[in-house]
């Protein structure tokens, strides 16, 4: 038989391990949206399609060295 003690301690444990599975689905996830971005990223290059922003660029390194 299990006590109260060690049941809430079972309780906490599985709580945990549930908790952790659904933090692992998640970075799996963004794993997998993140890799789908590179690829459509590398597509875009070797096809010449990629165009640099260059505005967005120049002011996000003017905010960098500030």
């Amino acid at each position: 038989m299990i006590s109260r003690v060690n049941s809430s301690m079972a309780q906490n444990v599985y709580a945990n391990n549930a908790s952790e599975t659904k933090e692992n689905k998640n970075v799996g996830t963004q794993n997998a949206k993140e890799n789908s971005r590179v690829e459509q990223l590398k597509e875009s290059i070797s096809s010449g399609e990629y165009k640099v922003d260059l505005s967005a660029l120049s002011k996000k390194m003017a905010d960098e060295l500030l």
